[in-house]
């Protein structure tokens, strides 16, 4: 099975609201299933929405810290894969 390379890291959590913040090291449309991973986080799921400056946007550019809804807990400094 080849190596995949994560496409972002995550930055922040907001627990209440259950949003990760996420800097992407590649452009990251909305609609794409991402895999987030770490030691103690294992899950997939669609990336609903991407939002900037608490504006939605259509797609995180590269270098860009964005928030995500999550669906489960994670933790700063897991990784976000394309799944």
């Amino acid at each position: 099975m080849e190596e995949r390379k994560p496409i972002g890291e995550v930055v922040h959590y907001y627990a209440k609201i259950k949003v990760a913040v996420v800097k992407f090291n590649q452009k990251v449309e909305a609609g794409i299933k991402a895999r987030f991973k770490g030691a103690t986080t294992d899950f997939d799921q669609k990336i609903d929405s991407v939002h900037l400056d608490h504006e939605e946007v259509d797609a995180a550019k590269k270098g860009q810290e964005v928030g995500i809804k999550v669906k489960d807990r994670v933790r700063i400094g897991d990784e976000v894969y394309e799944a």
